[in-house]
């Protein structure tokens, strides 16, 4: 094998599984039911730093906020044809990725709620709800959720975190690449839960929610790291959609 088609033992160990451009395709309804939703609620994802942008350059008009959001999932499905990815906007992969993400959020919920239970917090599994939002509520919160929390958690602090630490830290053996891995899954895992009880809109601290929400950011980790970044969202998107609407 010649030198240049070597893989750095950095690489390949996040990868997606269609490829940015088709999972990033396949996350646009979320991305557009969200924004097109968002702004007629007082509440938004604290991770999206979009909308405040949207509504600016719109000069708080919402004809022209609902213009730019369309514009650019325009621009982007412009870009797939271009690019010859058409193919990743076929309604099949679309039923695929919401089947996909349906089986791996009941495997959250139940990989959640026992390991809560074998803690012996406190009994039952997955933490409820003081304060269940409505279901229109509930379904624009879910989108959000889904995307921009996979991009700040998943893409960024455990996708691009993880090829800084093993650029940072290299390891020779693909064991020791796995472990550096594992570990730093399990401290963006750990970020991602208590993202949540900060800020005007954050739960009071609770240990049984802290570890169930931990548990859940592994399992997104290992689905973006082995499936890839809409399998994530659409998991978290229907994850939350169960829990704050059904």
């Amino acid at each position: 094998m010649s030198v240049s088609n070597r893989r750095r033992p950095e690489e390949g160990i996040v990868r997606g599984g269609s490829g940015p451009w088709a999972d990033l395709g396949l996350t646009l309804p979320l991305f557009l039911g969200y924004h097109l939703g968002v702004v007629f609620l007082p509440v938004r994802n604290a991770a999206d730093w979009v909308t405040r942008e949207l509504v600016s350059l719109a000069d708080q008009s919402l004809l022209a906020y609902g213009g730019l959001t369309m514009a650019i999932g325009t621009l982007f499905v412009s870009v797939l044809m271009l690019l010859g990815r058409g193919h990743a906007l076929r309604w099949e992969r679309f039923a695929l990725v919401a089947v996909e993400g349906v089986l791996y959020a009941i495997v959250l919920r139940l990989a959640a709620s026992y390991v809560v239970g074998r803690l012996t917090l406190v009994p039952g599994g997955a933490p409820v709800l003081a304060d269940a939002p409505g279901a229109l509520v509930g379904v624009v919160m879910a989108l959000g959720a889904g995307f921009y929390e996979e991009i700040a958690f998943r893409v960024v602090l455990f996708g691009i975190g993880t090829k800084l630490a093993l650029w940072a830290l290299p390891s020779v053996t693909p064991v020791g690449r796995l472990l550096k891995t594992v570990i730093w899954a399990a401290l963006a895992a750990a970020a991602f839960s208590g993202w949540h009880y900060f800020g005007e809109l954050g739960d009071a601290f609770d240990l049984r929610s802290f570890v169930f929400r931990w548990v859940a950011g592994l399992v997104f980790s290992a689905i973006y790291a082995l499936r890839g970044f809409a399998p994530a969202v659409w998991t978290h998107t229907l994850y939350d959609l169960w829990v704050l609407v059904l």
